[in-house]
């Protein structure tokens, strides 16, 4: 049986297609993947990093946004949906809608097996193209180990990791500080 050909999509097509979808997708030189769910431990650390920025952001001009809005990044376009993100002041959209964001100063993904090279690789790669983006951070579920990426003034990307419960991340570029032991809080480290 023969296989059928791939359809590329224009990023035009894919966001009128994914605005319509019951499940999101990402979308990179014209292919589409369908984001997997996350696992139980996935969703109690995404969860905990948003709640502890989020606390931390109460009277400031950032804003932190979980899984649901979609990022935009420069040529070649990667539509994704980070787990966690960030953006100082006003967002910035990718178009006249107000679902995708191109502004991020700081995101967070929770490394699953069937992801981890992939958001710590050809993911970043992308990503690092976003004037924006100071800060990237990887966040291990089957241990703690978080690798904290910092664009420096002179705009290259240095690597801190932090593998340590006791230990802190301090994300500079918005003023927070989040203790892997919130990071990991109820995470059962037998299960």
């Amino acid at each position: 049986m023969a296989s059928l050909p791939k359809t590329f999509l224009t990023p035009e097509e894919y966001l009128e297609q994914e605005r319509r979808a019951e499940f999101k997708s990402e979308y990179f030189q014209g292919e589409t993947s369908a984001m997997a769910g996350g696992s139980e431990r996935h969703g109690l650390i995404q969860g905990n990093v948003f709640a502890a920025l989020h606390q931390q952001f109460r009277g400031r001009p950032c804003r932190v946004y979980a899984s649901d809005l979609r990022l935009k990044t420069p040529p070649p376009p990667l539509f994704t949906y980070p787990d966690v993100m960030v953006i100082c002041g006003q967002p910035q959209f990718g178009d006249d809608r107000t679902d995708t964001v191109v502004n991020p100063v700081l995101i967070v993904e929770v490394l699953s097996p069937s992801t981890r090279d992939y958001d710590r690789g050809l993911k970043f790669e992308v990503y690092r193209k976003l004037p924006s983006l100071r800060e990237y951070v990887t966040v291990a579920q089957d241990k703690p180990h978080i690798e904290h990426w910092c664009r420096s003034e002179n705009g290259r990307w240095q690597l801190l990791e932090v593998e340590d419960l006791e230990g802190v991340i301090k994300f500079d570029s918005v003023g927070c500080v989040l203790p892997l032991t919130e990071i990991y809080d109820k995470v059962d480290w037998q299960g």
